[in-house]
């Protein structure tokens, strides 16, 4: 048996849950926040339902392309999804969670790695990163705000 690894992040966001949500569930929404900072995103599939493909390209501020591919495996509208990351690196789990709160929505993230040394070495990192991409939703939520 393989031991893992797990990061969890969480945070919560001064949305409706199903606003939440759409901004993973819209591709056009998700590729303005999903990554760290410092990248941009091209979503070239995005097939929202168990057992569709998610494949993007982060560029990092340096220029370098990051092909992602992933298979979503469960998709609870507006409360869960779980996703399947393949490429390029790092094979995880990811489950995501959409809580009601009364003052909002609390995002709930884990992702579980294989325990390799690589994922252990980086695990400070990722959850460094996950907090960024919070950042940047909460940043594309504000602006869906004011904007409407």
């Amino acid at each position: 048996m393989t031991e893992t690894m797990e990061i969890f992040n969480e945070r919560l966001f001064s949305v409706d849950r199903e606003t939440l949500f759409q901004a993973f569930a819209d591709p056009k929404l998700l590729e303005q926040w999903w990554g760290p900072q410092g990248f941009t995103n091209k979503i070239t599939a995005f097939d929202f339902r168990a057992g569709g493909t998610w494949t993007i390209t982060m560029t990092a501020s340096d220029g370098t392309d990051f092909h992602n591919v992933s298979t979503f495996r469960d998709i609870i509208a507006p409360q869960s999804i779980v996703f399947e990351h393949h490429e390029p690196m790092h094979v995880y789990t990811m489950s995501i969670n959409f809580i009601k709160n009364p003052a909002g929505t609390t995002l709930q993230w884990r992702m579980v790695f294989d325990a390799t040394d690589e994922n252990l070495h980086l695990k400070k990192f990722i959850a460094a990163a996950n907090e960024q991409n919070f950042d940047r939703l909460e940043s594309v939520l504000n602006e869906m705000a004011t904007s409407s």
